[in-house]
């Protein structure tokens, strides 16, 4: 474990050496293996999972999401990555707009932030009331609960990250023309607003760590380790079995008839750009 700082998050210095890159890449690739042993588990039972990403901005939840989905169908795991809410979901139950991304039978969806956005960005920039704030922390508890009740098996991860490793991240996107769009006037409130999150953080853990619906805490400073973390984690709270799959027989290729492929020039090709790149064009000149 790092050392915490006074806000409660992880510090820059860890005490566990990097993985190294070899290791870090059979690791994953096994915890990859094994989540679609749990997503065929999912189809084949028709259980329901949700699990809820949330922490501050440039945690690493984005990344995690990214390997853990890397080799699943889209048909069965999900992401969910609401935008804000329209005028029209802002009069509806604040829960509403969430329910209609929970699964169905056989499904897993990814929650990247969920209806945590009340508990954090709304509560600290004053998007909500102080009294919806209030019903919120009152409601969640028993909304988590009906979840749970009707069999939906819920995992709630915090992705904790220092103040500095958070900057540093953020200058990072800056600088990045592929990464600087992840970075908005939101991400940089955030810096200025460290200690109010902090303390909305806290106020929330208080009302939504329950014995049924525990968070989760990842320290996310080093995302190699917090991705591995968060996946072995995930895998081990399920308690899902191998499924046997059907074997597929490959039919032999059967015995071409009289059909002709009509002649390319009557196709529209896309141009070969990979000969260009390799200079084949002008060996050919």
């Amino acid at each position: 474990m790092g050392k915490a700082n006074s806000n409660g998050e992880a510090s820059t210095k860890k005490r566990n050496r990097k993985i190294p890159k070899d290791i870090y890449e059979a690791e994953l690739f096994r915890l990859q293996s094994e989540l679609v042993s749990l997503q065929e588990w999912v189809k084949a039972t028709g259980e329901r999972v949700v699990v809820v990403f949330e922490g501050r901005d440039a945690a690493g939840k984005g990344g995690t999401i990214k390997r853990i989905t890397e080799y699943l169908s889209p048909r069965v795991a999900r992401i969910a990555a609401l935008p804000a809410p329209t005028e029209r979901e802002r009069g509806q139950w604040y829960f509403q707009r969430y329910v209609e991304h929970l699964p169905a039978r056989g499904e897993i969806v990814l929650f990247d932030r969920s209806w945590y956005n009340r508990a954090g960005v709304e509560r600290v920039m004053g998007f909500c009331t102080p009294q919806e704030h209030t019903l919120f922390l009152r409601q969640c508890p028993i909304f988590e609960q009906m979840l749970i009740d009707d069999g939906i098996i819920l995992r709630k991860y915090w992705f904790s990250v220092s103040d500095d490793e958070q900057l540093r991240r953020f200058r990072k996107r800056r600088s990045d023309p592929l990464r600087r769009w992840k970075l908005s006037p939101m991400d940089l409130e955030s810096v200025y607003r460290w200690e109010d999150y902090s303390r909305a953080k806290d106020q929330m853990m208080v009302h939504t760590d329950t014995p049924n619906s525990p968070w989760y805490v990842v320290e996310s400073d080093d995302k190699k380790h917090a991705r591995l973390n968060m996946m072995a984690h995930l895998l081990a709270s399920i308690d899902y079995q191998q499924v046997d799959q059907p074997k597929v027989e490959l039919p032999d290729r059967p015995v071409i008839g009289n059909y002709h492929r009509p002649e390319r020039e009557l196709s529209t090709y896309v141009d070969d750009h990979v000969s260009t790149l390799l200079g084949d064009d002008k060996k050919d000149s």
